[in-house]
């Protein structure tokens, strides 16, 4: 009983998305993968949740604030195990055009781990859609 609901896990896992301050412009381009047809993230059995509770693959759009920052780490640590982080645009991965803001200080990941970046400002529905295989990918591999 337990490898059967194992398998049929592994082919359905969840994502999560969080922005942390961003322009929008990524949150467009995630929208697109999830409405349009031909980028459809459910063809590789995604499914995108409203909880972080049932999240399995975290997709982390904008830079990390000052403001969002403790925010951002308790919805981490709400995520249960085992779980993949997506930096999706250029944003979280360096601060992008507000890297030398007072707001953000570091990176993404400085605080959480990530494990796929998604450059782009912002990223094309394919570099997505990319990403989100890469991230399935290694979720599969941590099970």
């Amino acid at each position: 009983m337990k490898n059967a609901l194992k398998k049929i896990a592994i082919q359905s896992p969840w994502l999560y998305r969080i922005n942390t301050g961003s322009c929008n412009g990524c949150d467009v381009e995630l929208a697109t993968t999830a409405l349009i047809p031909r980028f459809d993230v459910e063809r590789f059995g995604c499914k995108y949740c409203g909880s972080p509770k049932h999240a399995d693959i975290v997709l982390v759009t904008g830079p990390l604030t000052d403001k969002m920052r403790d925010k951002v780490l308790h919805v981490y640590h709400e995520i249960p195990e085992p779980k993949v982080v997506v930096a999706v645009g250029i944003c979280p991965i360096s601060g992008g055009v507000f890297r030398d803001s007072y707001a953000i200080k570091e990176p993404l990941d400085a605080y959480i781990p990530v494990d796929v970046n998604v450059p782009g400002c912002p990223p094309r529905p394919q570099a997505i859609i990319d990403g989100i295989v890469k991230a399935v990918e290694i979720w599969k591999s941590k099970l």
